[in-house]
């Protein structure tokens, strides 16, 4: 089964607690603090494998995460860091943000190509969290809490596959597209004398011995409408957007009564339509089945053709007659492109957790009772000591840090008036 478009969820790790702990050792008064610090939690990482062609292992698993940072513990001993999560995809997969994980601005969001060897870190673990021995100053010695972990990055993705091809065969289908790519390389493709024979994109490698080898791509089920969703065209044109150059095969016999010149224009339009850099992407014509046509077609439509600016190039597929003088061109051509297309990342800025400025969070009145919401502060109560002097003035500072207590003002809280976050409770106090 071929799948080129899937949707998954990725979750980093989240980063160790920081450890609350004392020094105890005989004959030692007072060892102070030294609870260690949490490990960071493993990144998410794609990988580019040269072993899968197709997203279908994704349709079946589409949770993954990476492993959380260990706590830290006592006598300074920092937790272990998290193992990384690598996963493995088809070379050319792009790696999107959901929809649903961004705004307007970010919706679709390129956040990698893997199209290259390098290791790729689309979800970042989280850091682990200060244990008591960093709190410890001349007027606090005995600090009693520590920092938790942050949470690790938690994406929706989108993965989307476009074949890494140097030439693209596109066409009608039964023009013999599948015949030519099992005649010039060792791809095995269906091949049928009905329409749709091949339901999925096929890759053949195509060696021109000194002149060096590319790869081609049979893209199958272009028809009439393909751009808008008509036939199997539109599960596959993304496929044809990376390829240097396009071979664009017809039926020059007309055996199934469709007009030559008229199938050329229209599955050119259905390039044009699906992406308009395609209508400028570099063409060479190949007229197929000229066993099957009169000399007078064959020359009306090669007339056709080269008056549009093309080069034209009579075959028969089946049994690679005049083939050769096609690839000739097809690799002089690609000595002159640039390389196959790279999409360059726009990832999204990595934000710093341990700031507390800017973070978002609400503030609402019921009755007598102004109640703060902010997914951040349940992250900053989870390091408080509630029962500790020292906790509560750090949890002080946060909020001040935070600007809630601004926020509250602004509100219109007054003296002794109740501030509830979450599940605890408090008087406010100027």
């Amino acid at each position: 089964m071929f799948v080129d478009t899937v949707k998954i969820h990725v979750k980093a790790g989240d980063g160790g607690d920081g450890a609350v702990a004392f020094h105890r050792e005989k004959y030692v008064a007072a060892g102070g603090p030294d609870g260690g610090d949490g490990g960071r939690g493993g990144d998410v990482i794609f990988r580019a494998s040269p072993h899968l062609s197709t997203l279908a292992d994704f349709k079946y698993k589409r949770k993954y995460a990476a492993e959380r940072g260990a706590d830290g513990s006592g006598n300074n001993c920092a937790g272990k860091r998290g193992k990384d999560l690598i996963i493995e995809v088809p070379t050319g997969t792009l790696v999107r943000l959901a929809p649903d994980d961004t705004d307007d601005e970010k919706k679709g969001r390129i956040l990698a190509d893997i199209s290259d060897g390098e290791d790729h870190i689309i979800a970042r673990g989280g850091r682990g969290g200060w244990g008591n021995s960093h709190f410890a100053t001349p007027t606090r010695q005995a600090p009693r809490f520590a920092k938790p972990g942050i949470p690790g990055e938690n994406l929706s993705l989108v993965l989307e596959l476009k074949l890494l091809a140097d030439v693209g065969l596109v066409g009608f289908p039964n023009v013999g597209k599948s015949s030519l790519i099992s005649v010039v390389s060792e791809a095995k493709p269906a091949i049928g004398d009905y329409h749709f024979t091949t339901i999925s994109p096929v890759l053949g490698v195509v060696d021109r011995g000194e002149a060096g080898s590319f790869v081609m791509a049979d893209i199958p089920g272009l028809i009439e409408g393909a751009s808008g969703g008509a036939g199997l065209g539109h599960q596959f044109l993304r496929h044809v957007e990376r390829c240097r150059m396009l071979i664009h095969m017809v039926d020059v016999s007309g055996i199934e009564g469709r007009d030559p010149k008229e199938d050329f224009e229209i599955i050119n339009r259905e390039l044009g339509n699906f992406n308009p850099e395609l209508a400028k992407r570099p063409m060479i014509v190949a007229g197929n089945k000229i066993d099957m046509a009169t000399e007078e077609q064959q020359a009306e439509f090669c007339e056709y053709i080269v008056s549009k600016g093309y080069k034209y190039f009579p075959i028969m597929a089946a049994i690679r007659h005049q083939v050769d003088p096609l690839l000739n061109e097809v690799s002089a051509m690609l000595q002159k492109l640039p390389p196959i297309e790279r999409y360059e990342p726009d990832p999204v800025p990595v934000q710093d957790l341990s700031d507390l400025s800017g973070r978002e969070f609400t503030v609402r009145r019921e009755g007598d009772v102004y109640i703060v919401e902010g997914e951040w502060l349940l992250q900053v109560m989870r390091s408080v000591n509630f029962d500790d002097y020292e906790s509560l003035q750090y949890f002080e500072r946060a909020l001040s840090r935070g600007g809630v207590i601004d926020a509250l003002r602004e509100a219109g809280v007054r003296e002794r008036d109740t501030v509830s976050i979450y599940d605890i409770e408090f008087d406010f106090v100027n």
